[in-house]
């Protein structure tokens, strides 16, 4: 057998070793992505069979007419916004407080891991029940004016001054153990020798952690920010089970929006633009932080 041969043997052999994973990839993911931007170029109530080719005029609606899409991608942006921040800062310090030696680390790390396994839907009728008004005082407020601040009682949810950052706040509770889980398990691959080896050149606590822990969890933090945006500016359930409403009026995002589309108007074609777009945006933000983060290494 020739160089040659061998070589496309060994390339063929690598090929094959793929292919599922690209079949599985393409027929899930590329090819209904395909399909849906069709989809997107037509006028189409999704049941009858007539569609009326319209060309990019969803498209060019959803950038320079649909003021509610653009403002419920800035609600998506701003939860997403206070989930980079608070969540992912609270999942880190909490993850690397257990990697340390301390009490009950192991009953910790249950616990912070019980509420991203329960269901959005329960977790969003448990807040609402704690935040949304019942018989005029909830939880919240009933605590804060036995507590002595009857000022600060408040309409959580129904105030649009309140409303997405109460739900930016639910959300975090919900989604902060899934950051600290990854950030726990990068935590552990780090080498304890690099601590020691600190600690013998007289580095403190605090350069330690400056200087051997945070440049080792840069990947990881970048893992997670990427999951993150992928994550929160998804979310949907949540939102709907927790402030109710088809469309969550001040507090709708972007899969409301394409939920609207579909349920409210019949407009299948624009719901599937909507995608298109909503989907080409997460893309981006995905890559400017990848790019970002491989410049900071």
């Amino acid at each position: 057998m020739t160089h040659k041969s061998m070589k496309l043997k060994d390339t063929l052999e690598n090929y094959t070793f793929v292919l599922p994973a690209v079949t599985i990839f393409s027929i899930f993911y590329i090819i209904p992505f395909i399909w849906v931007f069709q989809l997107g170029l037509f006028d189409w109530d999704g049941i009858s069979f007539s569609k009326t080719f319209v060309g990019l005029a969803n498209f060019k609606e959803i950038f320079l007419q649909d003021k509610n899409w653009w403002q419920s991608m800035w609600n998506a942006g701003y939860i997403t916004l206070i989930a980079l921040t608070f969540q992912n800062i609270l999942a880190f310090m909490l993850a690397w407080a257990c990697d340390r030696e301390m009490r009950m680390k192991n009953f910790y790390r249950v616990i912070f891991f019980i509420p991203p396994v329960l269901s959005e839907v329960v977790v969003g009728m448990a807040w609402r029940f704690i935040i949304n008004d019942i018989d005029g005082a909830n939880v919240i407020n009933r605590t804060l004016t036995q507590m002595g601040f009857p000022h600060l009682v408040h309409n959580w949810l129904s105030d649009p001054n309140t409303a997405l950052t109460t739900v930016a706040i639910v959300h975090c509770w919900k989604g902060f153990g899934w950051g600290f889980l990854i950030f726990l398990a990068g935590l552990q691959t780090i080498p304890r020798e690099l601590y020691e080896a600190a600690r013998v050149d007289g580095a403190s606590a605090w350069q330690s952690f400056k200087k051997v822990t945070i440049p080792l969890m840069i990947p990881v933090m970048v893992l997670v920010a990427i999951l993150t945006v992928l994550g929160t500016m998804q979310v949907f359930v949540l939102i709907v089970s927790l402030v109710g409403g088809e469309f969550a009026g001040h507090t709708s995002v972007p899969v409301l929006r394409i939920l609207a589309s579909m349920r409210g108007s019949s407009r299948f074609g624009y719901a599937c633009a909507q995608g298109i777009t909503f989907g080409l945006v997460l893309i981006i933000i995905s890559f400017i932080q990848y790019r970002f983060s491989k410049k900071g290494q």
